[in-house]
């Protein structure tokens, strides 16, 4: 549990408490991001939308690498719920268990390809502080990715910051979607 507390779920706001319910169908439980995200209902609603425009299937990004990316950057912020859920999605997307657990040492592994290894080393150049994308990276990401897939990515990796920092500074724990290590 975060230090955080939730209201209790009548304080939120109608559309809220209708996607609650839906969470509960769906998983048993409200996951407690949402719950914390749900304390101010616009930018909750404005972060969703955000999630579903970069987790569409017209994406010039395949929804396997979009998973790499998001378990990389949680695994960089050491956001253990974004790890839990972003790893069972990649999962579910067909991404196998080893290559998860290999994620850290993507660079050294022939399990990623240059395509991968080039987008999740621009997932660290934006994630880690002090770190910069090189010149070399751009050349590197401009001979696998269109323009349009190296701005997405971006704003992906961008996104995925967010959340996992979001979810790290409240302490939010893994919520038991999956069981890999951190």
């Amino acid at each position: 549990m975060s230090w955080i507390n939730p209201p209790p779920e009548n304080e939120y706001p109608w559309y809220l408490r209708l996607f609650y319910a839906l969470q509960k169908r769906r998983l048993g439980w409200v996951p407690e991001p949402v719950l914390l995200w749900g304390r101010t209902p616009r930018v909750f609603v404005a972060f969703l939308r955000l999630y579903k425009a970069f987790d569409r299937k017209s994406s010039p990004l395949e929804a396997s690498l979009r998973s790499l990316l998001m378990v990389r950057i949680s695994q960089i912020n050491i956001c253990p719920f974004c790890i839990d859920l972003n790893s069972s999605h990649a999962l579910e997307r067909g991404i196998p268990q080893e290559k998860l657990e290999a994620l850290h040492g993507h660079a050294d592994s022939p399990l990623f390809n240059e395509r991968e290894n080039a987008a999740l080393e621009f997932a660290e150049a934006m994630t880690i502080t002090g770190r910069k994308v090189s010149q070399a990276l751009q050349t590197r990401l401009k001979a696998n990715f269109p323009d349009d897939g190296i701005i997405e990515m971006a704003g992906l990796i961008a996104y995925q910051n967010m959340s996992s920092k979001f979810n790290s500074g409240l302490d939010v724990p893994a919520q038991g979607f999956c069981r890999l290590p951190d």
